[in-house]
This record gives C-alpha cells, structure tokens and sequence, in this order.
C-alpha cells in the first residue's frame, strides 16, 4: 500500500513539474500599482495585457468611492451568514432585479464567484436520469460542474453544429430510456481562443430536439452585444438561452456572479444551489460595488465603444503583420506561435525585460504540445502608444523565435527538464 502523497511527490503534474524554473516569474508573478494599462513588474514599468478589466472601470475614481464608503459603513463581514439564515437584504434584491433586466430575463440570483457558482448550477439543474451536452473546450468550472453529474455525459467537437447534433441524437434515445431531459452547455465566449460560442447554431437545433441551454459568459457580459449583455445579444438569442450565468471578475472587476434565468427556474436554484446555501453571502462592499458598476455598464456607452477601438487596433495591427490570432471574435487576442516550453519561457522573458510587455502565456497541457500561445486582453484603458509598441515588440520576438535564438538561449533549460 502506498501512502497517499508518494504520487504528490513524485510527479508534481505537466504544469507543477516546472515550478522551480517558472514560479514567481512566469506563473504567480506579481504585478504591482494601480490596476491599469502600465504597472510594475519586478520594479520595471510594463504594458499590461493580463488584466481583465474590459472596461477599465477598476482603478476610476468613483467606482473606488463607492467601494471605500461601503466597506467603511458595513465592514468587510456585513452581512454575516449565508442568504436563507440571515444574509439576505435589500441590496441583494435590488442587484438581482437590475441584473435580470439587463440580461433581458425574468430574474438572477447573486452568486460569490463565477467558478464555484457554475458547478453549483450545473449540480443542481440535473439529476442521475438527465444527459448533460457539452463543448470539449468548455472551460474548467463546466467540467468540474460536470463532474459532479451523476448520469451520462457526451462532449462535441469545438463549435461543430454537426457534431452536437449527433451527439443530441444520441442523448435523446438515452433520456428517452431513463426518462429524463437534456442539457446543452457552451460559453458565450471561450477565454483562450477568443471565439464565441455557435449559440445561434445550437439554439436552431431546439426546433429538432428538445434540450435546454445553459451559457457560461464570463467574457462576453458587458463587452460583446448593443448594451452590453453579452453572446446572445450579439447574436439575437438571448431569449432563447434558457440560463445565463456571468462573473463580476471580468468587465465589472470585481469579485462575484450571476444566474439570470425564467422566475420558477431562479426560485428553484435558490434552494437548490448547495454552494449558496451553505456559503456566507457576498459581502455588502462587492453589492454595492457592483451596483455603481453595473449602472456605469448601463449609462456610459463611450466605455465599451473605446474597449472596441483599442481591439480592433490591436487585432487588425497583429494580422497586418502576419501574425495568427485564430478565429477570435471578442476582445480576446490570442497570439499562437510555434515552439517549444522552454523557448517560451525565454521569449516570455526577452518581452518582459526587453521590450515592457506583460501578457500571459499558455503552453501544453492546455493547448497541444509544440505551440506557444501569447494571450491579449486589451482594455479601455490601453492607449494607441501601448499598442503600437506591442506590435513592435511581438515583430521582434517572432524574428528570434525563428531564427534559434531562443532554443539556444533555452538549451540549458530544455536539457534540465529532459525536453
């Protein structure tokens, strides 16, 4: 028998395994300052494209005054105990009706966080006899969620009409023998690649079978849409999305989410939803904070219209030069380059120190071995300049990348790790 941490230690994981070459510089760094388009970074000034505050609402004066005077009348506890003991009050009513109206549904319900919240929804929306649908690039918080379902599950290709469709078909002969319904799952926007979720597709397929849908939007609330709700504004399906869940981390930079969905299907998560009911409620600073946010969301426009002009620079400066960003259509700006861990860490490193450029980095497992994705999240508050020195710096990079200076410069690493 072994004991239980002789795997731990062991084998750290495909991302744990690099730890000592990368913690403190490539993953957990620390920025430093006022949230912005230029912090600090070890004590340099750098452009920062790894923050996801969409709108720039984080660091504005009077979002701050509202979240300084809240947490200075109520505290950091208020309300103390979950919402159906003695956490519930009149500010979280009113959120949730403002909330539900700018989503274009009947009603929502606060939730503490995005990720806990949508595994939560997920657990409770089903039961052993339903079949759960879901994209097979969905994000962690849906197959956690998943995970937890105790009846069968299938997963379709990335944004494959056909493939859901197939997959439907045979969810429908398997509820059709268990006697339960079906869930489709997708994300309004997915947060590597930057594309939206084929949410117009899936919901045509309603007229063929009977499914409901439920949408992760974390990325696309208050960025994508006329108003600013989201996927299914931007398509002309919000109606037809039966549960819309977003966060409050994204575009109103915060800490919090929601469900908004038909008045009986909120009522039931209300006392269903294990992560609330047994969890404080969201604390009065984040209520009020998200008000204030959510009516700057409503009432100034120029926000989202200059979110949009910093993207379209961005993204149309980077394909003008060749680069491949994929098939983004929202703010997310994924730059994908060839190469191996090791050179990343070195291209990563000559960004940082020699050009002031601060994005995140993704490599295997979460996209395929061999690529290097660079990943963009330009915001209100990113300024012409910034881009334009981006755009300069990534020219340079790639000319490294592919002339070997940075598989030599990473050689004694790659040697290291037996890469």
């Amino acid at each position: 028998m072994k004991d239980l941490f002789e795997r731990i230690i062991e084998n750290k994981g495909p991302l744990g395994k690099w730890a000592s070459q990368a913690e403190g510089y490539f993953v957990f760094p620390k920025l430093e300052g006022p949230i912005s388009n230029r912090m600090k970074f070890q004590g340099k000034e750098v452009i920062t494209w790894s923050i996801n505050d969409y709108l720039g609402l984080a660091n504005l004066p009077e979002v701050k005054k509202v979240d300084g005077e809240a947490a200075h009348e109520h505290g950091s506890a208020y309300p103390m105990g979950a919402r159906m003991m003695s956490g519930h009050t009149d500010f979280h009513e009113q959120l949730e009706r403002e909330l539900a109206t700018f989503v274009s549904k009947e009603a929502s319900y606060l939730l503490n966080f995005g990720y806990q919240g949508f595994m939560s929804v997920v657990d409770a929306l089903v039961t052993k006899d339903d079949i759960i649908v879901y994209d097979v690039d969905a994000h962690a918080c849906i197959i956690d969620g998943v995970r937890l379902h105790m009846g069968k599950r299938f997963t379709f290709m990335h944004n494959d009409v056909e493939s859901l469709e197939k997959n439907l078909e045979r969810a429908t002969k398997m509820a059709e023998q268990t006697g339960g319904g079906i869930l489709v799952i997708s994300e309004g926007v997915f947060g590597m690649r930057g594309e939206q979720g084929i949410l117009k597709e899936i919901v045509a397929l309603k007229k063929k079978f009977n499914f409901r849908l439920l949408v992760d939007d974390a990325h696309g609330f208050g960025t994508l849409g006329k108003t600013g709700a989201g996927a299914g504004e931007e398509q002309g399906v919000q109606d037809d999305i039966d549960v819309y869940l977003a966060t409050f981390a994204k575009s109103m930079a915060s800490i919090g989410a929601f469900v908004a969905a038909d008045q009986e299907i909120i009522d039931y998560l209300k006392y269903n939803l294990r992560s609330q009911m047994f969890a404080k409620s969201l604390p009065m600073v984040y209520v009020k904070g998200a008000l204030k946010r959510l009516d700057m969301m409503r009432t100034m426009p120029q926000l989202k219209a200059k979110l949009w002009e910093n993207v379209d620079a961005l993204q149309n400066g980077l394909k003008e030069r060749g680069f491949d960003i994929g098939t983004t259509s929202s703010c997310v700006t994924p730059v994908y380059l060839n190469g191996s861990i090791p050179e990343a860490m070195a291209l990563v490193k000559d960004l940082r120190e020699n050009y002031g450029i601060f994005c995140s980095i993704v490599v295997y497992p979460v996209i395929p071995k061999g690529l290097i994705l660079l990943r963009l999240i330009p915001t209100a508050t990113h300024t012409m300049e910034d881009i334009s020195e981006t755009l300069d710096a990534f020219s340079s990079i790639r000319e490294r990348l592919e002339n070997g200076t940075y598989k030599r410069l990473s050689a004694a690493v790659a040697a290291a790790m037996g890469e």
